[in-house]
């Protein structure tokens, strides 16, 4: 790729990232990847860890990509969290003598030598010889050095993904290749593109970023409980509606970061208080006597109690960008809390009332109205479409 074209691949992709697009934010990765490793790798000295490292960088820019507006400040701030990462992780692994896939190797085969030990000996070998040569280099040439070989030896590219001018690229390339013996460096040129990340590093951070989202699942859920404040009222219909609304705000921006996703929410919620107010005055209906008043009523109060208790602990879960096991943990004890209240509570408070009805009207239950409404076969609609909501929107996502 080449710098123009990174360029307005950045310009093009930056700002569907921003909105929660994971598809191309991991277009960005895969454009970005190679820059990423060689800057950690230059200052670990270590490929597994560099990987890692870079794997935490594009998580860590992800998550806090809503607060970069410019896209042409995408690189040089990617860049910086790469640095810092990489340096702690320096810090907190001092003086360690071998490691990463090196480490492993020669363990493995002092404890059982295989036949293609001569293969694995050449890759620690390698891995040290690499790590000798980056020692060597002078500080400011070694990501120049790594990228220039995984880029294919394009000192323009290099230039363009480091924020340098071509000129101080072959200033430093040349520095670099007068600290080292051209042999060892053609040995660090093949172990530069043979450690370069493949297509697949970028499909490992595609799932994570989906992962580490501050929850896609808890934003359908804050739309899920708007559909059962209401779902006393309209059954069904609203609690699909309310996880319909979470699900477009989640879907339009699995990090919500973007105002509108949060009206989304709010006038789920809003749609859902006021079927309940409907569903509260139908529920009355029935209601005969001031006992049987008093009971509707407290089942209405414990009703809303729950619901406010399960928005506000889901809109915690994203203020707080918990993760998606603690949205949907969140998120499944409210639904249980709330499907006990209308699969359980509701019909032994409404029983006496129903039979009257029932018995009144020459029926052998309760209206289809009542059904529809607050009927078994409505709750368990209710709560699978919820449910395949979230699955939905977590796997397509």
């Amino acid at each position: 790729m080449t710098s123009v074209t990174l360029e307005t691949m950045l310009q093009d992709e930056l700002p569907a990232a921003r909105k929660g697009c994971t598809r191309s934010y991991g277009r960005i990765v895969l454009a970005c990847q190679n820059t990423v490793t060689s800057i950690a790798l230059a200052i670990t000295r270590d490929v597994q860890a560099s990987e890692d490292i870079a794997q935490e960088a594009f998580i860590k820019a992800w998550q806090q990509l809503t607060q970069l507006n410019n896209s042409a400040s995408f690189l040089p701030w990617l860049r910086q969290i790469t640095r810092n990462l990489a340096r702690d992780w320096l810090r907190a692994n001092h003086n360690r003598p071998l490691s990463g896939e090196a480490a492993e190797i020669a363990i493995s085969m002092a404890a059982d030598p295989a036949p293609d030990g001569a293969d694995a000996m050449v890759r620690v070998e390698e891995e040290l010889v690499a790590e000798e040569i980056i020692s060597a280099l002078p500080e400011d040439s070694r990501e120049t050095l790594l990228l220039f070989y995984r880029e294919g030896q394009s000192s323009q590219q290099v230039a363009t993904l480091l924020g340098l001018s071509d000129a101080a690229v072959r200033k430093r390339l040349s520095r670099a290749r007068a600290c080292v013996r051209e042999e060892m460096l053609k040995r660090f040129g093949e172990f530069a593109r043979s450690t370069a990340p493949s297509t697949a590093f970028a499909a490992v951070v595609s799932s994570a970023v989906m992962l580490a989202a501050p929850s896609t699942a808890s934003a359908i859920a804050i739309g899920m409980a708007a559909g059962k404040a209401g779902a006393g009222g309209m059954g069904a219909n609203t609690v699909g509606g309310g996880a319909a609304g979470g699900a477009v705000g989640a879907v339009a921006n699995g990090l919500m970061p973007n105002p509108l996703d949060l009206w989304l929410i709010f006038g789920g919620i809003g749609i859902g208080m006021l079927s309940a107010w409907f569903a509260s005055l139908y529920l009355l209906r029935y209601a005969e006597t001031s006992i049987e008043q008093v009971q509707v009523r407290k089942f209405l109060r414990l009703h809303n109690v729950t619901t406010v208790l399960f928005c506000s602990s889901m809109f915690g879960v994203v203020a707080l960008k918990l993760s998606v096991a603690t949205g949907l943990s969140v998120m499944a004890i409210g639904m249980i809390a709330l499907n006990y209240l209308y699969l359980v509570t509701l019909p032994r408070v409404m029983a006496p009332m129903l039979a009257r009805d029932a018995a009144r009207y020459g029926r052998n239950g309760p209206s289809w109205i009542y059904r529809s409404m607050f009927g078994r076969a409505a709750m368990v609609t209710a709560t699978v479409f919820t449910v395949a909501m979230v699955l939905y929107t977590m796997l397509v996502r």
